[in-house]
């Protein structure tokens, strides 16, 4: 069998890298192909495409490259219908592969969409192009099947699949040690974001925030995980705030990152989630071209722009957004957690709560649900 597949962006890689686990246990022989990143080839994955040319957020973001994104998508169509797979799984990037899909599975071709696209959050009107796009859903939270069912669309909780990657309790002392962090140190794990964008919003603000903590808490020690490509933009950033002796950048390694911290400073994202497996209290925040903003704010349908506050459904940590996102917010939030151990315990206990939750054998669910969508 053939399976092709897009994934958008490093957490879209990451998510199918996971499900493709699940898929080439059950099926050993099957072809892989699409658009992907590294941990989809490490799987036998053959990328027609980089995952980067996908991960655009944003209107005007969009709009800058809608030409290329564009061109890729009809490529890649005509591609897929001049020779059909046996199944295509788009993992996430809902703008891009819920149209693909319908256009797929309109000539016959089995289609699933892992991750349901937010719905709950905002937009709920793209409830009808998943109904047309899809023939099965697969959900990582709970709630969202019923309300997929309302519509009439099929769909799976299959649970977060680094729900079972990231262990229940984190080895704190071989992640510094692997890091050459000393014991008994504070560490700040800073977070930017994995596309270009979100690091030329975020990495200046949130490094001199991380300085001005290091300041206030003398010793601290502050881990960057970088994407290859961006790590000469989060390089400057670092030398722009004068950290120095104390500033770990990494060659990607978030999870070793975030195991070794204490607290986390977090572009909003799929990244918020993974700190709150790691039960590390954090800080997040998010800045978008002021027009994308306005344009995005109306439409929002929850009062919070993090997975873990609306995951647990209320404030459990604090975002700031837009112009909030200064160097002076986002390190008094940080210092208000460090001055507060006990509030710094109640979150921990709270996350370990929500990773119960989410914990499901995700490869084997999901495997199943594709199994029996093949089935008909």
């Amino acid at each position: 069998m053939r399976f092709s597949m897009v994934a958008g962006e490093a957490s879209g890689d990451l998510l199918a890298g996971l499900l493709l686990e699940g898929i080439t246990h059950r099926w050993p022989d099957l072809k892989t192909d699409g658009i992907g990143g590294p941990q989809m080839q490490r799987l036998g994955f053959e990328p027609w495409w980089p995952h980067e040319k996908l991960a655009v957020r944003g209107y005007i973001e969009v709009l800058r490259h809608y030409r290329e994104i564009a061109g890729i998508r009809y490529q890649l169509r005509d591609r897929l219908l001049a020779k059909p797979p046996d199944c295509f799984i788009g993992v996430d990037a809902p703008d891009f592969n819920l149209g693909l899909e319908e256009s797929l599975r309109e000539r016959g071709i089995r289609t699933v969409h892992f991750v349901c696209p937010s719905i709950w959050a905002w937009r709920p009107q793209r409830v009808h192009k998943i109904k047309r796009a899809a023939d099965h859903v697969l959900c990582l939270f709970p709630f969202e099947p019923d309300i997929l069912a309302r519509e009439g669309i099929p769909a799976t909780y299959v649970g977060h699949p680094l729900a079972n990657v990231i262990p229940k309790q984190a080895d704190q002392a071989g992640a510094r040690a692997q890091l050459g962090i000393p014991e008994g140190a504070q560490v700040l794990a800073v977070l930017p974001g994995s596309r270009a964008s979100e690091i030329d919003y975020h990495a200046e603000p949130f490094l001199a925030a991380a300085a001005k903590v290091q300041r206030a808490r003398p010793g601290m020690h502050i881990v960057i995980p970088a994407i290859p490509a961006l790590k000469p933009r989060i390089d400057y950033a670092a030398r722009l705030a004068g950290l120095h002796q104390y500033v770990h950048i990494l060659q990607g390694q978030s999870h070793v990152a975030l195991a070794a911290a204490d607290l986390a400073l977090i572009a909003s994202g799929t990244a918020t989630l993974e700190a709150a497996l790691f039960k590390l209290p954090m800080v997040i925040a998010y800045r978008l071209h002021w027009i994308t903003y306005r344009l995005m704010k109306p439409k929002a349908l929850q009062r919070w722009i993090g997975l873990p506050n609306i995951l647990c459904g209320e404030n459990v940590v604090p975002e700031l957004i837009q112009s909030q996102v200064n160097p002076d917010s986002l390190a008094r939030a940080l210092l208000d957690w460090l001055d507060a151990p006990d509030r710094m315990a109640a979150v921990r206990q709270r996350f370990g709560a929500l990773h119960d939750l989410l914990a499901r054998d995700t490869a084997t669910l999901a495997t199943d649900a594709i199994e029996k969508t093949l089935q008909g």
